[in-house]
């Protein structure tokens, strides 16, 4: 059943397998007689869902085949084993409570529902976090539906949405007999609730068309340049060339070019020539915002720690280093190797290029542009953590994601990258800019409409301008995951009515009953 559930994700968005895939895991819970049964239960669920959704990441380990293929079992079934953990807890924890309260109908639904988005929110944290491919992306398929994330994040349209889809379980606890409104209500109310959400949603998108801010005009730079060139040295200069070229083709002059994450592999802090050659391709008071390798501007003493972050750096027409951010949620095995005292002896190394670790930077912050809107920046998969993506101190005037996903080939990989992107838009009502080396780049509002998009594979450039932010930010951006809690207990209280009722209906029609 996790198969067919994770073909309502990205970019397939079938959204009626949800329903057959969790309809068909609440009637299995209700077999089950052990707890080992019932972890059992949720983990091989989990295990096809991740195995089918995460296809992907093996795709990596091909750029330097010769090196890495060995691992590719461990990346294509033992991510999915470790994953399907979670999956596993959350049907055990569903199973303990559905057999202590003696749930059914409903209430059996919603244990299952608060039960799986407890466990997807401790996804996002546990072992440094890994909220990929969360249930609530499904609603992506729907501008107006995915609206209800600005109220309760991705994780409250997880929990909304598995009860909706879990709601014809209830039809095999109404005795065939029974009026049929009365068999029909749970599910004729989880279609009203799916309707009353999408109103509300096109409402809110009918009633806000894109604004733009005035005077600032993009331009992002997507060179489709291939893995297995991008960090040849005898390469480099080539393709410096070539961003150099697409950056100045055209009449338009661009405000603030983007380039995507690590675009070039020059340390610019040491390298003041690199510097001129880029600051001569901008106008006056312009811009160019680039993925970098960073390391300190002078030079390492003899004996001490090489030092280097994976950087978003801003350049203006004069050369200049007008501001710098460092990458924070750092990718495991990709920049750096954990428990690298213990690993590192058995000679496992990172898989992207270079000796080392990367060095996290401080965490989210607001990059001050002069001239320009303050902006949040993200380094790649930073941009998949809910609620974690800008500064609560100093909110931006709009959010960019710099990545390069051509580690993952044309696949699902990039479709879901994109689509968690927007998610983050819509959660925080900031304009989202996304530059990839690779696709797929595009300048979301914030209500996560595309304004602009450029494909995946193809080389070219996106010129558009920058939408303007929410004035009010929206209900998660203010209160994170309150929304959630919220929502949370509303249906443990739902489900603690219904299981009264229930049980008072049952203790009237019992023969002993007065």
């Amino acid at each position: 059943m996790g198969i067919v559930a994770a073909l309502a994700l990205p970019p397939l968005y079938l959204a009626p397998s949800l329903i057959i895939a969790f309809t068909a895991l609440v009637w299995l819970l209700a077999g089950v007689k052990s707890k080992k049964s019932a972890f059992a239960l949720g983990w091989w669920f989990g295990f096809g869902y991740f195995t089918i959704s995460l296809y992907w990441v093996g795709f990596a380990l091909f750029v330097e085949a010769d090196k890495y293929a060995w691992l590719l079992p461990f990346a294509a079934l033992g991510l999915p084993a470790l994953l399907a953990i979670f999956t596993g807890l959350a049907t055990l924890m569903a199973y303990l409570i559905i057999r202590r309260f003696d749930l059914t109908g409903l209430s059996r639904v919603l244990a299952l529902a608060m039960s799986w988005t407890l466990f997807e929110w401790l996804r996002s944290f546990v072992l440094t976090g890994f909220p990929w491919n969360l249930t609530g992306y499904a609603w992506g398929a729907s501008d107006a539906l995915v609206q209800f994330a600005s109220v309760v994040g991705v994780h409250g349209l997880g929990l909304t949405g598995l009860i909706i889809a879990a709601s014809p379980a209830t039809l095999a606890d109404v005795p065939p007999a029974s009026p049929g409104l009365k068999r029909w209500a749970t599910v004729t109310g989880s279609i009203i609730l799916l309707l009353a959400i999408g109103i509300w949603g096109q409402a809110r998108l009918m009633q806000n068309p894109t604004a733009y801010v005035s005077g600032v005009n993009l331009r992002l730079v997507q060179p489709a340049i291939e893995q297995k060139d991008k960090w040849r040295r005898e390469f480099r200069h080539i393709f410096l060339e070539q961003y150099l070229q697409m950056s100045t083709q055209g009449q338009n002059q661009p405000s603030l070019l983007i380039w995507p994450e690590t675009a070039i592999p020059y340390f610019l802090d040491r390298d003041p020539e690199i510097r001129r050659t880029l600051g001569h391709i901008l106008a006056p008071g312009s811009l160019l915002i680039t993925g970098v390798p960073r390391t300190h501007a002078a030079p390492r003493k003899p004996g001490a720690r090489f030092e280097v972050w994976n950087s978003i750096q801003a350049l203006n027409a004069q050369g200049g280093i007008v501001a710098t951010y460092d990458k924070h949620h750092l990718v495991p095995f990709g920049e750096y190797v954990p428990l690298r005292s213990v690993l590192g002896l058995l000679g496992i190394e990172r898989l992207a290029a270079g000796r080392g670790d990367f060095l996290p930077g401080p965490g989210p912050q607001t990059m001050t542009l002069p001239g320009y809107p303050t902006v949040g920046p993200q380094i790649c998969y930073e941009a998949i953590f809910p609620g974690d993506v800008v500064s609560k101190a100093q909110r931006p005037g709009w959010m960019l994601n710099v990545t390069n996903d051509a580690w993952f080939g044309v696949s699902a990989g990039p479709w879901q990258h994109f689509a968690i992107a927007r998610m983050r838009a819509i959660e925080e009502g900031l304009p989202l800019v996304r530059s990839a080396n690779s696709g797929i780049s595009a300048i979301f509002d914030p209500y996560g409409r595309v304004t602009g998009q450029l494909g995946l594979g193809v080389s070219g450039i996106l010129d558009g301008q920058l939408p303007r932010a929410l004035k009010q930010a929206p209900l998660f951006a203010r209160y994170g995951n309150i929304g959630l809690l919220v929502l949370l207990l509303f249906v443990f209280f739902l489900a603690s009515g219904l299981t009264l009722v229930a049980r008072t209906g049952m203790q009237a029609e019992s023969p002993g009953a007065k």
